[in-house]
């Protein structure tokens, strides 16, 4: 069986969509190909090694069918930007060390952001008898500069610069959004170019009966960071006529538990980080979900949109771009425009209780197993790789 390697930053038991991704896309090539999955010790989104991996330099280990090799790497979350640059470049050391003693497969799958790692990658892997897959989730420097994570000046150009090489070098590359393989063909013709949505592969459930609660029930679940801006989604909603339910961790959830505590007035409540299995089963719980996003992010569409559908949620998405087209154009739920808070309001009081119901689950997930398939997405893919 031909081999292949996906090397990736973020890889389960870490949670997450990044993870989710890789884990489905090792999960689905398997059967083709004898995958081997090269990623750090496990880290995020505590920015600490998990403890049964600590004082570990490399773990090797079989999972489902996948040889997973987990390299160390410097493990942060500091908001100061040469630790993060450190914890990244650390990995790449890694990478550049495992790369000199080992035999890498023909084809190679490589995870980017982070644009270091994938240009440590696309620098030392470069082979005419070798094919490089860049799997590009997000656009980065640009989605940085957007997120106020990054300026422009000298350091921005040379992450720039990084990003047209990766791109550049790669025989293929997979986009998760139009808007993503858009940007690439204004930088280069030179790879093939193919959309990969984040469909997750879940096995279908049943959708819950719908209460009809005269106060709307909101939940939020998923990672607690800076592009999301949760904490401040608690400090603007209009709680009038509605509940807010928090799952996560990441960044804020410290502030945010803190918010909680200082609020005990206000309908809104944190639980923390609960299993993905066991999250499906409590979001039948509630109303809507809602997808945030605190600064439209141009190429981003969130996984979330692909996994709330399949579960059949009704969604209420604040993020805008292909995101909101996608709610749109299948019907799945209601848009407001991402950052402006009055309209996510007013957006949130028009929603009728009275339409939220079971049959209309039912039609959001029927939509979402036709238009939302991983399966033969990733027969497209194979013929492709």
């Amino acid at each position: 069986m031909q081999k292949l390697m996906i090397i990736t930053s973020y890889f389960p038991p870490e949670i997450g969509a990044a993870s989710n991704r890789i884990f489905h896309l090792a999960q689905g090539l398997k059967t083709d190909y004898d995958v081997t999955v090269v990623t750090p010790l496990p880290n995020y989104p505590t920015g600490k090694i998990f403890p049964e991996y600590k004082g570990r330099f490399k773990v090797k280990t079989c999972e489902n069918n996948i040889s997973v090799i987990r390299l160390w790497l410097y493990a942060s979350k500091s908001k100061n930007k040469f630790l993060r640059l450190f914890a990244m470049l650390s990995y790449s050391l890694s990478l550049v060390w495992f790369f000199m003693w080992n035999k890498i497969p023909g084809k190679v799958i490589i995870q980017s952001p982070p644009l270091l790692v994938a240009f440590t990658c696309m620098l030392f892997l470069r082979s005419k008898k070798r094919k490089l897959i860049l799997n590009v989730s997000d656009l980065w420097p640009s989605a940085g500069y957007e997120l106020g994570a990054l300026k422009d000046g000298f350091s921005y150009k040379i992450l720039q610069s990084l990003e047209r090489f990766n791109y550049k070098s790669a025989d293929l590359i997979l986009g998760q959004s139009h808007e993503i393989l858009t940007h690439i063909e204004k930088i280069t013709t030179k790879p093939q170019l193919f959309l990969y949505r984040n469909y997750p592969n879940i096995e279908r459930i049943g959708v819950s009966e719908t209460i009809g609660n005269n106060t709307l029930k909101i939940v939020y679940a998923g990672l607690l960071g800076v592009a999301q801006g949760i904490l401040k989604l608690c400090k603007e909603l209009n709680y009038n006529n509605a509940e807010l339910h928090i799952y996560g961790s990441g960044a804020e959830e410290d502030q945010i538990r803190s918010f909680v505590e200082k609020n005990k007035d206000l309908p809104v409540f944190f639980y923390g980080r609960v299993d993905r299995a066991l999250l499906h089963e409590e979001l039948k719980k509630y109303d809507i979900v809602i997808i945030p996003l605190l600064n439209r992010i141009y190429g981003s569409v969130p996984s979330k949109i692909f996994e709330y559908a399949k579960l059949g949620m009704p969604m209420l998405y604040f993020g805008g771009g292909e995101g909101e087209n996608i709610i749109n154009d299948y019907e799945l739920g209601w848009v407001a425009k991402a950052g402006d808070y009055k309209q996510l309001n007013l957006t949130i009081t028009s929603i009728d209780n009275r339409l939220l119901t079971t049959e209309r689950r039912k039609k959001i997930q029927e939509y979402a197993y036709k238009n939302f398939d991983f399966e033969k997405q990733l027969r497209s893919l194979k013929k492709w790789l």
